[in-house]
């Protein structure tokens, strides 16, 4: 191999589209460009960058002054490092039993963290001050793992969202009773689409303390934050980075993809898209015979029921992922680069194979 090449090929094929995850999308081209604008030179290392010093400033924007960011790898990266800032060794979260910390991170949160989750059935994913009383009580008892903390998600797993009064109203339960609130912000820019309000409209401002912010659902190539709004909540919060394997080296290239997806427009219009797909999709099976969407459809998820079989078969040329087996339920997520053909093509092989019943 002579210099400058590289034996790198294209092993996929950029026209095949899927709806399991948002996380299939690619890099946004703004946040590659962004990307290629920090390489290059040297900068100090593990977020003492020029990069990660702005960003700050961009984070401070969007969720007041109080705020401050810490760049890391992962979603659950983000969720284990801020509830352990919340939290005392003996400290117990409430969660809903359909949130992301308690399904699908593996038990990362009681595994690395150490934090016992106590988690209530919900109907629609949402956590409500009278659901949270049914785990909240038992403070002072040493057999009892002390519920501390209360975790909600935006959008939650099951699509839906909460209302800024919503949220006022658990943050202020939960203060009430000596406990904090951390909000799983995955998809928090979707939800803050379709609200129509700031980011810190349903977050600072109605007394979050903690918050897990999504950037890989949104375009970025890796990389979420620990976004603190209440410094006096949190403790240790730097160590707890680093002891949770959460600390990048060559951070800028973290922070850069946050300075291009938040500096401007382009967290809102990417996921405003997001959730625009879905809606269409929604639109163009409701009507088909025997295909029932079974949540409201209020960020860039659809989950409909139809026939098992039929939903093998679109799977062979569509990814998608069955949300629960027993009854048939499948979930279908849109991202910020779905097409209006996507869309379109996905929803016509739906109702092709609905009519071979």
């Amino acid at each position: 191999m002579t210099a400058g090449t590289t034996d790198a090929q294209r092993r996929h094929d950029p026209s095949v589209r899927g709806f399991a995850s948002d996380n299939y999308a690619g890099v946004h081209p703004e946040v590659l460009a962004a990307l290629a604008l920090a390489n290059g030179g040297h900068q100090i290392s593990y977020g003492e960058d020029a990069y990660t010093a702005h960003l700050q400033d961009v984070f401070r924007s969007h969720f007041g002054e109080r705020a401050e960011a810490f760049p890391v790898f992962n979603g659950t990266g983000a969720n284990v490092v801020a509830l352990q800032a919340l939290l005392p060794r003996w400290g117990a979260v409430i969660a809903a039993e359909t949130a992301h910390i308690n399904v699908d991170e593996c038990g990362a949160p009681e595994k690395i963290a150490g934090i016992k989750l106590l988690t209530v059935p919900t109907p629609d994913g949402k956590l409500t001050p009278e659901l949270i009383d049914r785990q909240a009580w038992g403070w002072g008892d040493e057999h009892r793992a002390q519920p501390l903390a209360v975790s909600i998600a935006q959008s939650t797993e099951l699509g839906t969202l909460y209302t800024a009064e919503e949220i006022r109203a658990i943050c202020d339960h939960a203060h009430e009773r000596g406990m904090l609130v951390h909000v799983d912000g995955s998809r928090l820019a979707n939800a803050a689409a379709s609200l129509e309000l700031p980011l810190r409209a349903f977050t600072t401002d109605v007394g979050v303390d903690v918050l897990s912010f999504g950037g890989t659902k949104n375009g970025l190539l890796m990389g979420e934050a620990v976004v603190v709004l209440n410094p006096d909540a949190v403790k240790n919060i730097l160590f707890l980075r680093k002891m949770s394997m959460q600390l990048a080296s060559k951070m800028r290239f973290v922070s850069v993809q946050f300075e291009a997806l938040l500096s401007g427009d382009l967290w809102l219009r990417s996921a405003g898209h997001a959730n625009a797909m879905a809606r269409r999709l929604e639109a163009a099976v409701r009507d088909i015979d025997g295909v029932e969407v079974v949540r409201p459809v209020q960020a860039n998820a659809v989950f409909a029921i139809l026939p098992r079989e039929v939903s093998e078969r679109l799977q062979k040329n569509y990814r998608f992922y069955f949300w629960n087996e027993h009854t048939g339920e499948v979930r279908w997520m849109a991202a910020f680069d779905t097409t209006e053909a996507d869309i379109d093509n996905f929803a016509a092989a739906i109702a092709e194979e609905m009519g071979k019943r």
